[in-house]
């Protein structure tokens, strides 16, 4: 049990990179990068106790900074996509940096992915191991207003829960939601794919998505669709559905509107593979989470362990605010007020059974 730090290589004029080692006395272990926040690593044990990494990620750093995937990142200013890269608060219209055709995706060319984060270890007053990530995003980058302050908080607790907790203070009024992106095979980052992981999300009804996944304002209920996951189901049972929402995402990438309270941390979903006997289970404060089955992987190189990742190599549950929220009127918004504090927390706790 304990921090490490280890020199993972130099970027942006040799200013130095690190991997921080977050472990417990169960064996699990987390390493963070300060590189985009990136959970470069995540071992965990199976149900004979044998230990597999069962995060993707790159080989080494300049796959994190070239890379398209965000394996394990930060995302922000704002998660998931923005319809044609425009967003309106208090009547003025920003336009945003475009980085999917003519919207932005995971807040744009140089996301909270793509910076460097200045990185605080220490041990909390439970006993856990803590990695605290603060960065200062400037007015107008990527076409948000407002110096916004951001710190993320990683903490691997005893009981084999990794908690990530979202802090931000803005000077103006912008948009906020941030999410982490990790990519998730529970049977271990090189197995081939999660398609007969069983998967529950705690949701009754989804956001309706255009062909180029933005979504149109619908709310649909998972009723007698290929959406409903209330109960354990396979992935692979309706993954090639002709459901239209199926077809436009080419695979699962939705978002699903959470049953809970606002700002209350609860289940969210839970992922059971019967191969290894893990099971992952999501706890967040979050309205929303989005599931996304890696569809767009294809056999990509400069991988950990010389893995080559490949469609439905892994799966993600990023939960979030509702995507394009602010060209909604009927989502909830994702504004966040100047000098009041942005605060969410997501947990994924890992057991066997």
């Amino acid at each position: 049990m304990g921090i490490t730090k280890k020199l993972f290589g130099k970027i942006f004029k040799d200013k130095e990179v690190y991997i921080f080692t977050l472990s417990n006395d169960n064996k699990m272990s987390a390493k963070i990068s300060n590189y985009g926040g990136s959970l470069v690593s995540l071992t965990v044990p199976d149900k004979e106790g044998r230990l597999d990494d069962i995060v993707l990620g790159y080989k080494n750093l300049d796959g994190y900074v070239n890379g398209k995937f965000f394996f394990g990142a930060i995302i922000g200013r704002n998660a998931n996509r923005i319809k044609d890269a425009k967003i309106k608060i208090n009547d003025r219209v920003y336009n945003l940096t475009k980085n999917e055709g003519e919207n932005q995706l995971h807040g744009g060319i140089i996301g909270f992915n793509k910076v460097l984060w200045i990185p605080r270890t220490y041990v909390d007053d439970y006993g856990n191991n803590c990695l605290e990530l603060s960065y200062m995003s400037k007015d107008g980058e990527e076409g948000y207003p407002g110096d916004l302050n951001v710190k993320v908080i990683y903490t691997l607790k005893s009981d084999n829960e990794l908690k990530i907790d979202y802090f931000a203070v803005s000077d103006k009024d912008t948009v906020v939601n941030l999410t982490n992106h990790s990519y998730f095979n529970l049977s271990g980052h090189l197995s081939k794919n999660i398609l007969a992981h069983q998967v529950m999300i705690n949701s009754d009804k989804f956001t309706v998505n255009s062909k180029e996944s933005i979504p149109t304002g619908e709310i649909r209920s998972v009723d007698d669709t290929p959406m409903d996951f209330r109960k354990l189901t396979t992935i692979g049972k309706n993954i090639s559905s002709k459901y239209d929402q199926i077809i436009y995402g080419n695979g699962y990438d939705h978002n699903w509107i959470l049953n809970k309270k606002e700002n209350s941390l609860e289940m969210a979903a839970e992922v059971f593979d019967h191969n290894s006997g893990r099971v992952m289970k999501v706890y967040t404060t979050k309205p929303a989470v989005q599931f996304y089955t890696g569809n767009y992987l294809n056999n990509l190189k400069n991988c950990k362990d010389n893995a080559c990742y490949t469609k439905n190599s892994a799966l993600c549950l990023e939960t979030q605010y509702f995507p394009d929220a602010l060209n909604h009127s009927n989502f909830p918004s994702s504004i966040l007020k100047a000098r009041e504090q942005y605060r969410h927390t997501t947990v994924y706790k890992f057991l066997t059974i």
